[in-house]
C-alpha cells in the first residue's frame, strides 16, 4: 500500500517538472519570436527612412541642388579662408622675427673710432677705384681692335655693350654725393667670415650683399661671352675676354675692397661663361632671357661662416 503511494508521488513530481520544463521552453521561444520581430520592424523602419531621404533627394528641384552646391563650395571657400590666414599669419611671424634678428644685429654698433677707420679706408678705395677705370679705357680700345682684327663679330658687340654698362656706373659714381654718416655700412658690427686665398675676413651684411652682387653679375657677363664666343664658333676661353679681366661691373668702391669683388666676380663670371657656350644650365638659368646663377651654387662660391 505504502509502496503505491510512494509511486504515485515520485510520478507526480515527475509530471510537474517535466510541465514546467515545458512552459519554460515554451516561453523562450516566445522570446526569441519577440526580439526577431522586433528587429525586423526595426529593419524595416531603417529601410523606409532611407527610402524616404532617396525620394527626397530625387524630389530637389534643381534650384535646390544648386543652392545646395552652393552651400558646399562656401564652405569649402571659408576652409580655404581660414588657411590662407593661418599661413599669413606664420609669414608675419617669421618676418618679424627677421626684424628683431636685424634689429639686434644693427644695435652691435662700432666704436667712434672703428666708424672713423672705415670712412677713411672707403675715401681712399674710392679714389683708386676711379683712377682704376680711367686706365682700364685704353685697354678696352685695344681689345676691341683686336676683335675686329680677328672678325669675332658677337665677342665685339658683347665687349661694346659691358663697356657701356661701365660708363654708365662710372657716371654714377662721379655724381655720387655719398653720406658716410648715415650710411648703416661704418657702424654695423662684422656678422660673417670668408676665406679667400687662404686668409679669412669679416664683414657686415652691407659687405656681404656687395660680394653676392659680385658672383650674379660676373655669371651674368660670362653667360653673355660664352654665348658670343659660340656663336662667333671661336674656341672657348673665358680668360680670353676683357669682361673677366676687367672684372668690375657692378661695383661702385664701396663697402669692400676692389680686389675681393674682382675674385667673386670671376667665380661667377668662370662658370657663367661655361653655361653660355656650351649652352646649358648647370650653374644657373635663363628666364626670359635674363641669365641668372642658381642660388646653391651662390652660397658655395662665397661660403659665408656666421660669427654668431
Amino acid at each position: 500500500m505504502r509502496t503505491n503511494i510512494l509511486n504515485r508521488m515520485v510520478m507526480a513530481a515527475l509530471f510537474s517538472t517535466l510541465s514546467m520544463s515545458g512552459i519554460s521552453i515554451a516561453a523562450e521561444g516566445q522570446r526569441e519570436k519577440q526580439d526577431e520581430h522586433k528587429r525586423d520592424q526595426e529593419e524595416k523602419q531603417q529601410q523606409r527612412k532611407q527610402g524616404q531621404q532617396q525620394e527626397w533627394n530625387q524630389k530637389q528641384s534643381p534650384q535646390d541642388q544648386t543652392e545646395q552646391r552652393a552651400r558646399q563650395q562656401q564652405q569649402q571657400e571659408r576652409v580655404e579662408r581660414q588657411s590662407e590666414q593661418i599661413q599669413k599669419q606664420q609669414r608675419v611671424q617669421q618676418e618679424q622675427r627677421r626684424e628683431q634678428n636685424q634689429q639686434q644685429k644693427q644695435q652691435q654698433r662700432l666704436s667712434q673710432q672703428q666708424q672713423q677707420k672705415l670712412i677713411s679706408q672707403q675715401q681712399e678705395r674710392v679714389v683708386q677705384y676711379r683712377q682704376h677705370l680711367e686706365q682700364q679705357q685704353s685697354l678696352a680700345q685695344q681689345n676691341a681692335a683686336l676683335l675686329q682684327q680677328q672678325k669675332r663679330v658677337a665677342q665685339y658687340h658683347f665687349q661694346e655693350q659691358y663697356l657701356d654698362r661701365v660708363r654708365q656706373q662710372q657716371v654714377q659714381l662721379r655724381d655720387n654725393r655719398f653720406d658716410y654718416d648715415r650710411d648703416p655700412y661704418f657702424y654695423t658690427a662684422s656678422i660673417y667670415r670668408y676665406n679667400r686665398g687662404g686668409t679669412y675676413y669679416q664683414i657686415n651684411e652691407y659687405g656681404a650683399k656687395t660680394l653676392r652682387q659680385a658672383v650674379n653679375y660676373g655669371y651674368e657677363e660670362g653667360f653673355r661671352a660664352g654665348k658670343a664666343d659660340r656663336d662667333d664658333r671661336w674656341r672657348g676661353n673665358y680668360k680670353d675676354s676683357y669682361a673677366y679681366r676687367d672684372a668690375n661691373y657692378g661695383y661702385s668702391g664701396y663697402y669692400v675692397n676692389r680686389t675681393d669683388y674682382n675674385y667673386y666676380f670671376r667665380e661667377g663670371f668662370r662658370r657663367g661663361y661655361e653655361d653660355g657656350y656650351n649652352s646649358r644650365s648647370q650653374y644657373g638659368r635663363v628666364a626670359n632671357g635674363n641669365p641668372s646663377i642658381l642660388e646653391t651654387i651662390l652660397t658655395q662660391i662665397l661660403n659665408f661662416q656666421a660669427l654668431r
